[in-house]
């Protein structure tokens, strides 16, 4: 009896020390990967404004009946991050307190605008500035305009685009996270559109340098 309950507690040991190296393999494999994987940026629609390009000023009217331009340059010297949100879309209302956090962040050279589709009727309106005092953004401007969207091709909501403070468009594109978001940002500082490119001038500046000898030289 002393012996199976001694041999049991041993097998059990023997399980227990092969399941913890199995979960420290499995747990390095998994960091091996998240090294691998690229990180995942806004998606770019195809159609519309490229990046890089220059945008046109469109005179546009908040909610609240004050003017402001989106798109060219700013006279404030700040870039303009417009967030496309509608009080249809269950995504954006999570996103937007995300969108204030970070714009927040680098409101010294970055102001943040929420944008949606016009509205027909006092009704719409009023379903709208409902949307607004219930997301708490009321000190941020917020237009109601289908030129705006149609100019920028936006089908797909949240949709956001960053317009810098000389009124080149440096990113655009669906953004479902914080990570999406930072994206448009980063392509801002870096110069680089989409990580995809970010991504392959990373893989194009590891690859060593091929030097041909003397020999292959004189051949």
């Amino acid at each position: 009896m002393v012996e199976a309950l001694v041999i049991s507690n041993i097998v059990l040991w023997i399980l227990v020390v092969v399941l913890a190296l199995l979960v420290f393999a499995l747990t390095r494999q998994v960091g091996i990967l998240h090294e691998r994987v690229a990180p995942a940026g806004a998606l770019q629609p195809t159609s519309g404004p490229k990046v890089g390009e220059l945008t046109e000023a469109i005179e546009l009217t908040d909610l609240v009946g004050s003017k402001l331009s989106i798109g060219g340059a700013d006279s404030d010297g700040l870039a303009s991050f417009v967030l496309f949100i509608s009080p249809s879309c269950p995504v954006c209302k999570s996103l937007v307190p995300t969108a204030k956090a970070l714009v927040n962040s680098e409101k010294s050279r970055i102001r943040l605008i929420f944008a949606s589709d016009g509205a027909e009727s006092e009704k719409e309106l009023d379903r709208h500035r409902a949307y607004v005092k219930d997301l708490r953004i009321d000190d941020y401007p917020y237009v109601l305009s289908e030129l705006l969207g149609m100019t920028y091709h936006v089908s797909k909501l949240p949709f956001a685009l960053l317009i810098g403070r000389d009124g080149s468009l440096h990113n655009k594109g669906l953004v479902n996270t914080r990570e999406h978001m930072e994206s448009l940002i980063e392509s801002m500082d870096s110069g680089i559109a989409t990580v995809q490119e970010y991504v392959g001038a990373q893989s194009q500046s590891e690859k060593p340098e091929y030097k041909t000898s003397a020999m292959e030289q004189s051949s």
